[in-house]
């Protein structure tokens, strides 16, 4: 990502209808484990920081942030927020079995497709024996736009494609899902708009003035999916594909018992 996505990130991450929305289900899918206590948390791949702040909060919790781009650690820091390692998700700073709880939010296809699997191995590896780690990356390849190329994304996955790379990395999937697929016609059109060249760029940016209404509509639609979830339901299509998968005790990883060094962030 550029430097400007991160400054718009931090502008619009605590309030933009896709961010609370999306919180919101990750909440409900991870609800049983984040009700344990004194969890330590690593979300990989932290961004501008937000997300720090929200999970930071309630039964003693440890969380701790990384991320690669200088630009994205110095927001996370005027959030206050000093539990940061700057490094690559393909080598994680930290020993082995440190973690309860892995985030990785649209993260790992920032990454080059090759390195998909050392990004999970990474997170395999720093999990404790059951711990639990909760991915979301983009969906489909066919859905692919110009917001994908601002943003850098490097590809999208499939329910199959992304079971099977968790699997391999010693993971067992637990509950997968595609999501944000009740707005799908609103985006087919928005995707299909920007093939023909009627607008560009990232569909993260403030709603033109006197349509702010939509917000409220987009976030109240999206955060729906929330009570599918809960109710036990699943989506066969959406722009995300959700999954949470635990780290098995009878599945060896890799072990390493000092930190590599990174650059201090």
């Amino acid at each position: 990502m550029h430097e400007q996505d991160f400054e718009l990130l931090y502008q619009l991450e605590e309030n933009y209808w896709w961010f609370p929305a999306m919180r919101e289900i990750t909440d409900t899918i991870a609800a049983r484990e984040l009700q344990q206590a004194n969890l330590r948390i690593l979300d990989a791949g932290c961004g501008t920081g937000f997300n720090l702040a929200y999970y930071a909060a309630g039964n003693s919790r440890d969380i701790y942030g990384l991320d690669i781009a200088d630009a994205a650690l110095k927001h996370v820091r005027k959030r206050g927020f000093r539990k940061i390692a700057q490094a690559s998700i393909t080598d994680i700073p930290f020993k082995s079995g440190t973690f309860d709880i892995v985030f990785s939010f649209e993260v790992v296809t920032q990454t080059p497709y090759e390195m998909h699997d050392a990004s999970l191995r990474e997170m395999h590896r720093v999990l404790k024996q059951e711990g639990h780690l909760f991915i979301r990356v983009p969906a489909f390849m066919w859905l692919w736009s110009s917001h994908d190329e601002e943003l850098q994304v490097r590809y999208r996955y499939t329910r199959e494609e992304l079971a099977k790379r968790l699997a391999d990395a010693g993971f067992m999937v637990e509950w997968t899902s595609y999501a944000n697929g009740f707005l799908f016609p609103v985006i087919l059109l928005r995707r299909f708009l920007k093939r023909i060249g009627i607008g560009g760029g990232t569909d993260v940016k403030p709603l033109p003035r006197g349509l702010g209404w939509l917000d409220v509509i987009f976030r109240t639609v999206l955060a729906s999916e929330a009570k599918w979830f809960k109710a036990g339901w699943r989506l066969p299509f959406g722009l995300s594909l959700i999954c949470y998968a635990r780290k098995n005790a009878r599945t060896p990883s890799i072990t390493r018992s000092t930190s590599p060094s990174v650059k201090k962030a």
